[in-house]
């Protein structure tokens, strides 16, 4: 880059830095704000707010309510499984009691068989 073109762009954005100063310096002061609109504005700033801490207050309940519903359910849901279990255990109990009480009567029968068959032997004899 030649040296003539570096003075030049340098000029250029020192004349344009001048110039946003300027801009700047001569830009016009805020207008008087009207005292009845300011407070207009103020009493809408402050009505928002209202009701942006109403919804705020809703949405913390809606979301408790949720919070409460979620534990209840999942309570519940507890406890149908728990029942279920115990229900199942019940009938695992009675299913073996059941089964037991077959074995012992299958035992006895053989045993009368072999009773029996015994009997017959010994009466052959």
């Amino acid at each position: 880059m030649s040296f003539q073109n570096h003075n030049d762009r340098r000029e250029a954005a020192d004349a344009a830095k001048k110039a946003m100063l300027e801009k700047f310096r001569t830009k016009a002061a805020p207008a008087a704000v009207d005292p009845a609109e300011a407070a207009a504005r103020v009493k809408a700033a402050e009505e928002k707010e209202a009701k942006r801490i109403e919804a705020e207050k809703k949405r913390r309940e809606r979301v408790e309510l949720e919070k409460m519903e979620r534990k209840i359910a999942a309570e519940h849901a507890v406890k149908v499984a728990r029942e279920k279990a115990a229900r199942e255990a019940h009938e695992a109990a009675k299913r073996r009691r059941a089964e037991a009480e077959a074995a012992e009567v299958r035992r006895y029968e053989e045993q009368a068989r072999r009773d029996l068959a015994a009997a017959g032997n010994r009466k052959r004899r």
